[in-house]
């Protein structure tokens, strides 16, 4: 079983996470449209584990990325949110959780899955964190362990979302493409340029990703 998370006197407040705190929220309507059109942009393949990336740090993918894990959850899937970026985590912290154990602990066998990942508030909708970094995590996203992992998870999760680094500043996210059915591509209004969301786009595609769109994530959002 994962393990369960301490409880604690408050719920997670965070506005990452508007769409479970604020289902309502036009924003969290946004992000079901997304994860709707996320399969119909799949051309009738399911998409079980999804990369969320961008071409710079500050852009917002982990926002973006646990906005859409949650309203898969919030479907009713069986989710599981993944911390893939050892350099600059950003999860744990989101839900208030410890940054390790996660996922380098599992990846380097010092723990199995069960004993690193947990549960969270939002029903259906498990989280491994980062743990610890490794000056070789791209190695390790490239693993057999790795491929033997996201074997097991399929068993267990109907979908697997990854918050990965991003993809013009580390090796990481490109060790991981082609081993997940799907990458979401998020761009920051006001912020990226064309230039880079198109080497961006070029580099993923290098590394055999399968891009299936795009989120323009505006600068201020209230």
């Amino acid at each position: 079983m994962v393990r369960e998370k301490a409880k604690v006197a408050k719920k997670i407040v965070n506005r990452s996470l508007i769409a479970y705190i604020n289902p309502s929220h036009r924003i969290a309507e946004q992000y079901r449209t997304i994860r709707n059109n996320i399969q119909y942009a799949s051309d009738g393949k399911s998409i079980r584990s999804l990369i969320v990336t961008s071409p710079a740090p500050g852009d917002g993918k982990s926002t973006a990325a646990v906005n859409l894990a949650v309203s898969m959850a919030q479907r009713g899937d069986r989710v599981l949110l993944i911390d893939a970026n050892f350099r600059q985590p950003t999860l744990h912290k989101v839900f208030h959780s410890p940054v390790s154990p996660g996922l380098s602990n599992v990846l380097t066998r010092q723990l199995e899955f069960e004993d690193a990942a947990q549960t969270t508030e939002v029903e259906g909708l498990d989280l491994l964190t980062s743990g610890v970094s490794h000056a070789n995590s791209a190695d390790m996203l490239d693993s057999h362990t790795m491929k033997e992992l996201l074997s097991m998870l399929y068993a267990r999760y109907d979908r697997i979302v990854f918050d990965c680094p991003a993809v013009l500043t580390a090796p990481d996210t490109n060790a991981l493409v082609n081993k997940c059915d799907g990458v979401v591509l998020l761009l920051r209004c006001g912020k990226t340029s064309q230039s880079k969301a198109l080497e961006a786009k070029q580099a993923l595609s290098f590394a055999g990703a399968n891009i299936i769109g795009a989120i323009l994530n505006k600068k201020n959002v209230r």
